[in-house]
C-alpha cells in the first residue's frame, strides 16, 4: 500500500472502492492527471507503477466519482508537506548503526512521559523538534530514566497541538523533524540507553485536515465513508470519526500503522490512546464494540509474535483487568495499562490541605491495587498529561495553587513521587516534575529549564528515588518484584509503611515508611521482617533536597526480635514531616 520506491521507479496503490478511476498527480508528471491512470484491481484496490517517479517526489491521487473529482493525500503517505498539503515518496533507508541495545525488562522500565513541541527552550513562537529532545539525553539519562513515552507524532493540523488529532497516522509530523528526524532520534535515545515509547490514537481520527473522510465520495447518515463507521458507533467525544474496525481494510490498515512503528522505526513499544473508545461507546461503556475489541487482540497477538518483547500499553482508565489478560484467554493482551486506581488517590491524598481528612486507606488501596495478581500489569504515576490540564493543575501547584515552590508543594509532591517509585507497577514521569513544573499542561508553553538549576536538589531527589527503584546499587532489588505487603496503618498519627520484595532477603527486601502528617515524629515503631542492621537508603527530607527541608534527623536503624505489626522484628525510627524512608538490609 501507499508509495513504494524501487531501483527503476515507485510502485503506488491505493483502496478507494467506490471511485470510478483514479489517476496519479505528482511533480512527476507534471500534475497532469492523463499521465498515469491508475489500473483497477479487485476489492477496489488501484495500482500504478510510475518509472519516472523519485524518491523525494510529491504526489497525490485524483479519484473520478460520481459526486466528482477527488484529490486526496495517500492515507498510506510516510511523509506529507503538511496536514492538507501533497504526499511525498518516502526513503525507507536508514543505517541505524545498532550496537547491543535492548530494552529493559518490563519490572525495571522507568517511563518519562514527554511532548516534542514543548520539550524545548527555543523561542516561544515555535514549537520544540526532536533535535530539542536529543539535546535533553544527557539530563534524562543522568536522571535515570531508561524509557520514554512520546506523546503522538503522527501528522496533525496545524503547528500546535498535544497530537491526539492525527490527520496521517503514516507520516511524521513535518513540524517535528519528519520521519527522517524522527529515526535520529530514536537512535540516539537507544545510544544513551533509553528505550523509546510512543503514543499510538486509533480511537477516532482527525476531524480536521483528515482526507480520510468521504475518502472516495461514498458515506452513509453524512458521516465519514469508507474508513468510518457511518451510524451511531462513528461518535466520540472528537468527533464522529470512530474507524470501523469490522471493515477488514480499516483493520488492515491499523495493523500496518502498528507493524510500521516497530518495523521501520525500531520503536520499544506503543501506549494506546482511550482504549475504552475502540472496544465501548460512551464515557460509561454501556454498548460494546467487538470489533474494536477484536481489533485489539488482533494488535497484542501480532506484536506478541512478530515483534517479541516490545510492550503494549492501554490508557483505557475503567480498571478492566480483562485490558491485560492473555489473547488466548479472552483478553484484549495488552503488556500493561495505566491505573486510575493509583493516580487519583494519590493525588487526592496529598492535594488534600488538611492532615484530618486524609485517608490512609485509600492510599494502602492505591499501593496494593493490582492487575490479574501481576504488579508490572500497571503504569503508576502521579502526573501525566491528562491529570495536568483540563482544569487540573501540576501537582505542586494543585497542592499550594499560592505558593507552588514553597515547602508544602515541596514535601507533598516528593511524598507523591516516593509512592511512585516504591509502590508496585511501572512508575512514570511527565516532563519537568522533576524540578516542580508549575501551572498546568499547555501545547504552547515551553518547559521552564531554568528551573532545572533552581531545584536542583529535587531533581536529586527524583533521581535517587529512580537508582533506588532501579537497584542500581544492588540494594533495594525488591523495589523490582512482585510482593507487597502494607503492615503498618496509624490513622491517628497518620504513618503508613510497607514492605516490597521479589525473593527475599538482604539486598532484596525493602521498607518503606511515609509520614502524611505535618508533624514530624521521633518514637515511630514499624516492625521489621528481619532482626539486624537496617540502612536508611533515602530520606526525602534531607535538607540536600531543598533548603527549606528541615533535615529531621532520621538514620539507620536496628531491629530486634518480637513481634510487631505482625512481622518478626521491630524497631523505632524517626522521620520528617511529609516524608518518607527507605530502607533495606
Amino acid at each position: 500500500m501507499g508509495a513504494r520506491p524501487c531501483s527503476d521507479g515507485v510502485a503506488f496503490r491505493v483502496w478507494a472502492p467506490h471511485a470510478s478511476g483514479v489517476s496519479l498527480v505528482g511533480t512527476f508528471n507534471d500534475w497532469d492527471a492523463s499521465a498515469h491512470p491508475m489500473q483497477s484491481e479487485p476489492r477496489g484496490y488501484w495500482y500504478a507503477f510510475v518509472d519516472s517517479a523519485r524518491i523525494g517526489d510529491h504526489y497525490s491521487y485524483l479519484l473520478s466519482t460520481e459526486w466528482g473529482a477527488i484529490r486526496r493525500i495517500d492515507p498510506y503517505a510516510r511523509e506529507v508537506t503538511h496536514s492538507a498539503g501533497d504526499s511525498i515518496v518516502h526513503d525507507p533507508a536508514f543505517d541505524w548503526e545498532e550496537g547491543a541495545f535492548s530494552s529493559p525488562p518490563w519490572n525495571e522500565l522507568v517511563l518519562y512521559e514527554l511532548h516534542v513541541g514543548t520539550f524545548n527552550d527555543a523561542a516561544l513562537s515555535q514549537p520544540g523538534q526532536f533535535t530539542s529532545v536529543t539535546a535533553r539525553l544527557e539530563h534524562l539519562k543522568r536522571l535515570g530514566i531508561n524509557a520514554l513515552e512520546i506523546m503522538p507524532v503522527g501528522q496533525f493540523a496545524g503547528n500546535r497541538s498535544w497530537g491526539y488529532n492525527p490527520s496521517q497516522i503514516f507520516a511524521v509530523d513535518s513540524g517535528y523533524g519528519g520521519s527522517l528526524g524522527f529515526k535520529r532520534f530514536i537512535q540516539n535515545a537507544h545510544q544513551a540507553g533509553i528505550a523509546v515509547i510512543l503514543d499510538v490514537v486509533f480511537n477516532h481520527f482527525g476531524p480536521s485536515d483528515l482526507d480520510l473522510w468521504q475518502f472516495d465520495g461514498w458515506s452513509q447518515n453524512g458521516k465519514g465513508g469508507i474508513y468510518f463507521y457511518n451510524d451511531h458507533r462513528a461518535h466520540t467525544p472528537w468527533g464522529d470519526t470512530r474507524p470501523d474496525y469490522g471493515r477488514g481494510e480499516v483493520r488492515q490498515y491499523i495493523l500496518d500503522n502498528v507493524r510500521m512503528w516497530f518495523e521501520d522505526y525500531h520503536l520499544d513499544g506503543l501506549r494506546f490512546d482511550s482504549t475504552g473508545f475502540i472496544h465501548c461507546i460512551g464515557d460509561a461503556g454501556s454498548e460494546e464494540i467487538p470489533d474494536g475489541w477484536s481489533l485489539l487482540q488482533a494488535i497484542n497477538d501480532t506484536v506478541a509474535r512478530d515483534f517479541p518483547g516490545r510492550i503494549t500499553i492501554a490508557e483505557d482508565m475503567r480498571s478492566n483487568a480483562w485490558i491485560t489478560k492473555d489473547v488466548g484467554a479472552g483478553g484484549a493482551g495488552f503488556g500493561s495499562q495505566w491505573d486510575p486506581h493509583f493516580v487519583q488517590p494519590i493525588r487526592r491524598a496529598v492535594i488534600t490541605a488538611m492532615d484530618e481528612d486524609r485517608g490512609l486507606e485509600s492510599i494502602r488501596d492505591a499501593i496494593l491495587h493490582r492487575y490479574n495478581d501481576d504488579a508490572f500489569e500497571r503504569v503508576i504515576y502521579s502526573e501525566s498529561h491528562d491529570d495536568v490540564a483540563n482544569g487540573q493543575a501540576r501537582l505542586p501547584q494543585d497542592v499550594n495553587p499560592g505558593d507552588p515552590t514553597g515547602w508544602y508543594a515541596q514535601k507533598r509532591s516528593t511524598l507523591a513521587a516516593a509512592l511512585v517509585f516504591t509502590s508496585p507497577g511501572i512508575p512514570m514521569l511527565f516532563q519537568g516534575q522533576e524540578f516542580l513544573e508549575g501551572g498546568w499542561f499547555r501545547d504552547s508553553v515551553p518547559v521552564d529549564w531554568d528551573q532545572r538549576q533552581e531545584f536542583h536538589g529535587i531533581v536529586r531527589l527524583y533521581r535517587d528515588l529512580i537508582r533506588l527503584r532501579r537497584s542500581c546499587e544492588g540494594v533495594t532489588q525488591g523495589l523490582c518484584g512482585q510482593f507487597t505487603h502494607v503492615f503498618h496503618l496509624n490513622g491517628e498519627r497518620r504513618v503508613l509503611a510497607f514492605h516490597r520484595w521479589n525473593r527475599g532477603g538482604p539486598g532484596d527486601d525493602v521498607v518503606v515508611i511515609a509520614n502524611f502528617s505535618h508533624q514530624p515524629l521521633d518514637d515511630c515503631r514499624v516492625g521489621l521482617p528481619a532482626a539486624g542492621a537496617w540502612k536508611l537508603r533515602f530520606n526525602s527530607d534531607w535538607q540536600g533536597y531543598s533548603d527549606s527541608f528541615a533535615g529531621h534527623p532520621s538514620g539507620d536503624v536496628e531491629a530486634v526480635p518480637g513481634d510487631w505489626d505482625g512481622l518478626p522484628c521491630h524497631s523505632t525510627c524517626s522521620i520528617g514531616p511529609y516524608s518518607a524512608l527507605i530502607y533495606s538490609q
